[in-house]
């Protein structure tokens, strides 16, 4: 039994003693070119966390959709306290008691935290016109039930992430749903963020409600369901106690297959310095940063939320210049103020947040592959040779297990995981010297996540110099030969691979 099995976790009530608050059966769901869902199925007790379990594509964004009534299903039943329904509209799930808090948050920046919570609910006056003191009112009481420390009145636009994230949940429970879906609710919150989240689902589960929870982080089903089910590939694998099992098991059906090695570092030849920087600030956010990356070289970079991580990686590519210091590619200092020259200087950026500075949403896949790489080989004498242009990003996608029906396929349309391995794709073309990668497996599944993993230290093999910045700490530890620690602004310590762990880290990070 693995370690993982030891981990705590909640006691889950009998299967048999608690019969289904929500059940599906035989669902069938049809896409241009592809089968989403085959016959899946699934069973949500009151009083239960049941997390869903899969790679990307596997299934579980789009049944959740089904149940949340955006998405029409081409065959099978869903019972809701066992009584059959037909769901029509996500406004038509929302009145049967099944609200969904996207991955993607849907709130609106310019409207008050209130009015985003009760909006097409709101409390009138005699006159007909919205109160906006019952509002704030009821507002403030959600979400003192709730222990969130939000002021009602301000706008969302001015709210972090995690902020905005506590307010969807308490949107949802601003209906009083039976069942919740939480769909990744934590890829952007921190350690005390999570913690807190995780006494919210406790209390909603106290008080008999049903979560259904995806999550790709393995700890987090552990932690927090009482048992969980597997899609891949659109077809419903297993159901299991969270308690019966081990993250091994789960990953063993997860992917179908056996994953030997998470993080496979290769041991490779590091030659001289290709990126050495030194003294770099960007003023009042970050000061005095100095680092050597070379070749053949993996530098981890750690630190907590807020440290100046990404900071550091936005301003060696151009897309915010540094204000002082030096940035020097073997040996020859270089200014670098805009992306363009950081590309022709043989370096590549993969950015922390998809959605906003990733993906062209509109465009296909093909296109957002290629983005990179039009103005550099693929070009001939004022030509793209678009021939080969195709082959490689097929090649491409197929080597990282883009699940798509074709390469016109239009991005916005493939799960969030799926996005990121395009991106990973699109940098990994321009064959670049240095390569810069924030966050490169947020929001994708193990099976995915080894097989960067392996991409990123071949890539090494080659004498690529790759910076690495994670929040995952077994992340920084098994693929760093180097790791550069971060807190405030400033990096607090350099530790050789032999010397990481996660205490060595989390000192300096914490200092």
């Amino acid at each position: 039994m693995s370690d993982t099995a030891t981990m705590e976790r909640p006691a889950a009530p009998s299967a048999a003693a608690v019969p289904p608050l929500l059940e599906i059966q035989g669902i069938l769901k049809i896409f241009p070119g592809v089968v989403a869902l085959n016959n899946v199925q699934l069973k949500l007790r009151a009083g239960t966390v049941h997390a869903l379990m899969g790679e990307n594509g596997a299934g579980k964004s789009t049944l959740m959709k089904i149940i949340a009534g955006i998405y029409t299903p081409e065959k099978g039943d869903i019972r809701l306290r066992g009584q059959p329904i037909v769901l029509k509209s996500p406004l038509d799930a929302l009145n049967q008691g099944i609200a969904m808090i996207h991955q993607e948050l849907n709130l609106m920046p310019y409207m008050t935290v209130a009015e985003n919570v009760w909006i097409t609910r709101e409390p009138k006056n005699w006159l007909g016109l919205v109160d906006h003191a019952e509002l704030n009112r009821k507002t403030a009481e959600l979400f003192k039930d709730l222990n969130i420390d939000i002021d009602p009145a301000i706008e969302i636009q001015e709210l972090s992430v995690a902020s905005r994230q506590m307010v969807e949940i308490a949107k949802a429970v601003s209906w009083n749903s039976d069942v919740l879906i939480m769909d990744e609710p934590t890829s952007a919150l921190t350690e005390t963020e999570v913690a807190h989240l995780f006494a919210i689902i406790r209390r909603l589960r106290a008080q008999g409600k049903g979560i259904i929870y995806i999550t790709h982080k393995m700890n987090e089903l552990f932690e927090i369901a009482d048992e969980f089910s597997v899609f891949r590939d659109g077809q419903y694998i297993a159901t299991h106690l969270s308690s019966e099992v081990t993250r091994d098991d789960i990953i063993r059906m997860m992917v179908g297959r056996e994953i030997t090695q998470m993080f496979p570092k290769l041991d490779v030849p590091i030659g001289d310095v290709v990126l050495s920087v030194k003294d770099l600030c960007v003023e009042g956010i970050f000061k005095n940063v100095s680092f050597d990356i070379r070749a053949g070289e993996i530098v981890g970079m750690a630190g907590l939320v807020g440290s100046g991580r990404s900071n550091v990686a936005e301003a060696l590519f151009g897309v915010v210049p540094a204000t002082s210091g030096t940035i020097s590619i073997k040996g020859k200092p270089i200014e670098i103020k805009t992306p363009t020259q950081a590309l022709e200087a043989g370096m590549a950026f993969l950015t922390e947040d998809r959605k906003e500075t990733g993906c062209f949403l509109a465009l296909n896949i093909q296109e957002n592959m290629d983005s990179a790489v039009l103005n550099q080989r693929y070009v001939s004498k004022g030509f793209v040779q678009s021939e080969q242009l195709n082959k490689d990003c097929l090649e491409m996608a197929k080597r990282l297990r883009v699940k798509t029906p074709s390469m016109d396929e239009i991005i916005q349309n493939l799960s969030g995981g799926n996005q990121q391995k395009v991106l990973v794709g699109r940098w990994l073309l321009t064959n670049p010297r240095i390569l810069i990668l924030d966050e490169p497996t947020r929001g994708i599944d193990v099976g995915a996540k080894a097989e960067i993993h392996r991409l990123v230290s071949e890539l090494a093999g080659t004498g690529v110099a790759i910076l690495m910045i994670s929040s995952e700490m077994p992340e920084v530890l098994g693929m760093s030969d180097r790791v550069v620690v971060m807190h405030g602004g400033q990096v607090t310590g350099i530790l050789d691979r032999k010397d990481a762990n996660q205490v060595s880290v989390m000192d300096l990070a914490a200092k």
